[in-house]
């Protein structure tokens, strides 16, 4: 191992959640298998696979003794990181999406933001890749340095829809995971899970080094959604919001501010994005969210921190929230 590391290596296990994704599981496994941290094992998890990844899975294990595979009856991208959790030998856990992949210093690097801050989480930049190799622009912006963000400052980046949740590009000691796993039947459980963390952790370690290439292609089966897809995400952004107004408030009140102009955008999104067959009054949380956004109305008009065109939205919401979406849909 390189100098750097003082003669301690400790194990990092590397899980990867695999369903359906013959054509990109090598290039994933490859890149993990060629990191310059040596010291890793690498969990492929089977999530039911039924297009033959399971047995490319057994196949990739025989190329190197590092890589150990567990089958699993169809659960979830959750169930399968959870998973991998419990059969994890490492003192430190990374994750990394099958359609994904990293580059070659990317754990080494994070392994030496733990070393110098002494933080639990540490974290880099991504590359958002399109199918053609194309880059897109970012969806997280990471400190233009190395950064140690107190988790109270990291909390405030996530609400204010700067930070990034996603523990794909992090590296977590194992021991956080011993009060609480990735939640099932949720579609933003990275948020979740990340907010409960930083309760327990002083913080989080920040390179702005863009070493996890996010890689979006045609068909994706752990990015494609469904119409009643989209409506699920956001309406489980809206009870995450809840869920983190709950615990600022208890645990972080000088936040509050800023968690409601949180849980006001959370909502504007789920008004702004679900079909509008479904802003009927049989839709009970449809009700919730406007009778909230008129509730909420003064104080979001007077929050600081929600721009002009949030407060517009806002207002008009308030008033004629179905009518608003058919106009701006014609306009769109």
């Amino acid at each position: 191992m390189n100098e750097k590391y003082n003669g301690i290596s400790p194990l990092i296990s590397v899980i990867v959640p695999v369903y359906n994704i013959m054509d990109c599981l090598e290039r994933c496994v490859k890149s993990i298998c060629n990191q310059t941290y040596e010291n890793l094992e690498i969990i492929l998890v089977d999530d039911g696979s039924t297009d033959g990844t399971d047995k490319l899975c057994d196949e990739l294990a025989k190329t190197d003794v590092r890589i150990r595979v567990f089958h699993k009856e169809n659960g979830g991208s959750s169930s399968a990181r959870n998973m991998g959790i419990d059969a994890s030998r490492g003192t430190y856990l990374g994750f990394v999406d099958s359609d994904d992949y990293i580059e070659p210093r990317m754990y080494e690097t994070l392994y030496a933001q733990i070393q110098r801050t002494g933080m639990q989480i540490a974290q880099i930049a991504r590359h958002e890749i399109a199918e053609d190799g194309t880059e897109l622009p970012p969806v997280c912006f990471a400190a233009d340095t190395d950064y140690a963000y107190p988790s109270v400052e990291f909390l405030t980046e996530l609400l204010m829809h700067r930070g990034d949740c996603s523990f794909c590009t992090k590296l977590v000691e194992k021991s956080l995971f011993r009060r609480q796993k990735f939640p099932l039947g949720v579609l933003n459980e990275d948020f979740n899970l990340l907010v409960h963390m930083l309760g327990v952790t002083r913080g989080v370690a920040s390179s702005p080094l863009q070493m996890y290439d996010v890689y979006y292609r045609t068909g994706s089966n752990t990015r494609k959604k469904s119409r009643e897809d989209f409506s699920r995400v956001y309406a489980d952004c809206v009870d995450n919001a809840d869920m983190v107004y709950d615990l600022v408030s208890r645990t972080y009140p000088d936040l509050i501010p800023v968690a409601l102009r949180f849980n006001i955008f959370q909502r504007l999104e789920y008004l702004l994005h679900i079909p509008i067959s479904q802003m009927t009054r049989e839709n009970q949380q449809y009700r919730d969210i406007v009778s909230y956004m008129r509730k909420h109305l003064i104080s979001g008009l007077t929050n600081k921190i929600l721009t002009g065109k949030n407060k517009a939205y806002l207002l008009l919401f308030s008033i004629a929230p179905r009518s608003l979406r058919v106009i701006h849909k014609k306009f769109k």
